[in-house]
Parts: structure tokens; sequence; C-alpha cells
């Protein structure tokens, strides 16, 4: 198979990050598509298929699906965003915003099959690598619309339209849209939470925004469960319009969910211990707002 540039470079960049050179050595690309915002790039490796956004950071999948046992999900953020059901056990109407390869909306599909799912990807390269390689599938209860996030949630809140169930996973390379990171913009999603919704966002559990997201986050919904497990990279914020249940409530819904889970790999028996709303963020950080989101700069 003769090797493109840009997968190329890929390899090279991995060897530089440190990986093992015997894993680099046995990763097959096997798809490239390019788009106007990126390069997506499909591997498969020790089976293991992955979607990877770009090239400019170690742990660059976005992605991954385990080929013996495609209803697993491989990453623990994907499992941990699932806690969000802890707070709404089941939802009627799901938005996901970032679609990466579709993991997160065909579980809902498969769990919730009478719930409506709308999905937010701006790019139309990466719904076309979902679909031809992650099983994305799209029905009449689970639609996928090429917008930016933000103009869709803008104009849903303009059109009176509610949500129970809001997930941000809108990661782009090493970074989120410092246009999905400010006060204004939690503030139009607060507007399309039903009065019990909740809003789970999947971002970083350390880097320079971990203080400025945190304080932003709670100008607009005030206490939330910071959800951060050892050997993460990722932390879960899980919000609500309402005050939040105390955490000995949240074991009841886990028990109620817990079989429903096993399947994916999400044990969601252990999260509710593993919730917190105690700040450990400087509480007088500068909020971020659509005048103020060097997000770039402080990622």
């Amino acid at each position: 198979m003769r090797m493109s540039g840009l997968g190329l470079m890929l390899l090279l960049l991995v060897c530089w990050f440190g990986l093992d050179n015997r894993a680099v050595a046995q990763r097959t690309i096997i798809h490239e598509e390019r788009s106007q915002y990126r390069d997506v790039v499909v591997t498969e490796f020790n089976n293991q298929r992955c979607m990877l956004f770009n090239v400019h950071r170690g742990d660059m999948n976005q992605t991954c699906i385990d080929l013996r046992d495609p209803r697993r999900l491989v990453f623990n953020y994907t499992r941990m965003s699932f806690a969000g059901l802890l707070l709404n056990p089941d939802p009627k109407r799901i938005l996901v915003a970032g679609l990466g390869g579709g993991t997160i909306p065909t579980v809902m599909r498969e769990l919730f099959p009478e719930a409506r799912i709308d999905v937010l990807e701006v790019d139309q390269a990466v719904v076309t690598v979902a679909k031809q390689y992650f099983n994305f599938v799209e029905d009449e209860q689970l639609v996928n619309h090429v917008v930016d996030a933000r103009v869709f949630i803008k104009r849903a809140g303009l059109r009176g339209e509610q949500y129970d169930y809001i997930v941000l996973d809108a990661f782009s390379g090493e970074y989120i849209p410092e246009h999905l990171l400010t006060q204004e913009f939690l503030q139009e999603v607060s507007q399309i939470l039903t009065p019990d919704g909740v809003l789970v966002a999947n971002t970083f559990a350390s880097s320079g925004l971990y203080d400025y997201e945190s304080v932003t986050y709670q100008s607009v919904f005030g206490a939330f469960f910071n959800f951060k497990t050892a050997g993460s990279g990722n932390r879960i914020i899980l919000a609500k319009k309402q005050a939040l249940p105390s955490a000995a409530e949240l074991n009841a819904p886990a028990r109620q969910l817990y079989e429903r889970l096993r399947p994916y790999g999400i044990n969601l028996l252990e999260y509710p211990a593993q919730l917190s709303t105690r700040p450990d963020w400087d509480v007088d950080t500068r909020i971020l707002t659509d005048q103020y989101s060097p997000a770039n700069l402080l990622n």
C-alpha cells in the first residue's frame, strides 16, 4: 500500500511524540478525507479503527471502535459522558454537538429508540467518514445537521425549541472552538434546556482554560457536577437549570440503568461517588465572553 504524504507525516509525528515504533509500524491508514477545516484520517491497529483530525498532538485519536466488539466504548471519556443519565434517565429529545465517529448518538439511539436525536457537525467530511467507517446511521429519529453548533442552538432558541439532554463534544483537534466556550453561548444552551434537562460537556481535566471554563459554566448554571477519573485527560461537566440532586440520590438511577449500559462497557454504579460540586479552580478568574475568549492562547 503506497503511503500518502499525510500518512507519512502522521507516522513521523507519532514517533516524535514517543510512541512505540513497533506499534507505529503496524498502524495502517485505510482512508484520508480532506475538507476545508482539516484532514480526517482513518487508521486501524490492534483490532481498533480510529478517526484522527490532525497530527499536531500526541493523543490524536478522536474516535475509536473495537472491531471485535463495536458496541463497547473504547474511550473512558465517552463512557463518562453517559453520567448525564444519572440526572435525566429517560430523555425524550437529545442534542449532540460534535459528531466524531457518531459513538454517542448511536448509543443513545439504541438506548432510547423513541427519543428524537439531533446531531450537529460543521464538517461534512466527518459525517462522510463516520457513515463509511464507524457505523453511523441516520434515520427518522436520528438526524445529523451540517451546521455550526452555535448557529443551530441560537436558531433553536428563537424557535422556542427545547431539549432535555444536551451533549457538548465539539473538540476540534487540540482545542474547543472559542465561540462554544463563552458565557453568551452557554446562556443560549440554557435557553433550550427543559426545566429538568441536563447539559453534558466534555472538556479538559487540566489546561490553561480550566479555571476560565469553570467560572464561566458556574456563572450560567451555578453549581455543577465536576466528573474526573484517574488516568483520563478529560473531565465531564454536568449542569442543570434546577438545583442538583445529592450524590446519594444518583444511586437509584445508576442501579436502574446499570444492565442496559453494561454492554457498552459503562459501569454507571461507579459514577455517583466520583461526582463533585467542590470548586477546584480559582473562583476569581475572569469569565469568558464573546468579547473576551482567548481560548486558543490559554489552552
